[in-house]
């Protein structure tokens, strides 16, 4: 174990390489990403590989036995001051402890998933926040598998990653050509969308197994996608025939679908 009485410094190569992680494309390459603040870190820890981590005094005391654990598995650990924490900190406000991780290997949606639980489809999100609050969601309502088309925001955004507050962990997430996908499932298996002239879903059978689609934050499901779902669902407003907004944050609709999944689920 480092001397962790003694504050190092952070190299300028290291501080180049945690900035490169803010393009996708270094994402990419390099198959890493950044996750910072102490919650965050704790609860990424147990599912992803840590290659670098930098923390403050205050959380290698808190946290002497995981430092010590990651500096045996050969993870490059330093302690640092909260000023040289903040040259390499990808936040305004940098917290106590920012660490460089590996990411995970998608190996795709486990056959038959849609069958056995309730998953979520994600078509073209574009939002990383909205990526990150949906994914918390899903972990909120035990919804194990996100399948996403390629045109979502990338999982590894910094912005994404914070926005998840954990939920990455314990959420796998796979992006895929979503209309294939949508496609091959068992004609048998229920796919739900939301939209303007759907059933109102507080009225509607909702199964305990399937897909829920959710769409862009703009235009919505997209044609090719909205063609194969076979349970079209609407969220309304109230009083019904008032004046509202046009539309629900992705996110907030996610939650609203979600909890009204899992509310029939509980009282069956």
């Amino acid at each position: 174990m480092q001397n962790k009485w003694r504050l190092e410094m952070i190299s300028k190569n290291k501080i180049k390489l945690i900035r490169s992680l803010e393009q996708r494309k270094f994402r990419r390459e390099l198959k890493l990403f950044v996750a910072e603040g102490h919650k965050l870190v704790d609860d990424l820890l147990p599912a992803f590989e840590c290659v670098f981590l930098a923390a403050c005094k205050e959380w290698t005391e808190r946290r002497a036995d995981v430092w010590q654990r990651l500096a045996a598995k050969g993870c490059e650990t330093v302690e640092v001051s909260d000023e040289e924490l903040q040259k390499a900190s990808l936040q305004k406000n940098p917290q106590d402890v920012l660490a460089v991780f590996r990411q995970r290997p998608d190996n795709g949606m486990p056959d038959g998933i849609c069958q056995r639980q309730l998953c979520l489809a994600l078509d073209g999100v574009q939002d990383p926040g909205n990526l990150g609050t949906v994914l918390r969601i899903a972990d909120w309502f035990g919804i194990e598998h996100v399948c996403c088309s390629p045109d979502t925001a990338d999982l590894y955004n910094p912005k994404t990653v914070q926005a998840t507050m954990g939920a990455m962990a314990r959420v796998q997430v796979h992006y895929l050509p979503l209309e294939a996908w949508l496609q091959d499932q068992d004609g048998s298996t229920p796919i739900y969308g939301t939209f303007l002239d759907g059933d109102d879903m507080y009225g509607t059978e909702l199964s305990d197994h399937g897909v829920i689609v959710m769409g862009n934050e703009g235009k919505g499901i997209s044609p090719a996608i909205a063609r194969l779902a076979n349970r079209r669902l609407y969220i309304p407003n109230y009083p019904p025939g008032r004046a509202t907004s046009e539309s629900l944050n992705v996110a907030t609709a996610t939650a609203i679908v979600c909890a009204e999944f899992r509310r029939r689920a509980s009282s069956k």
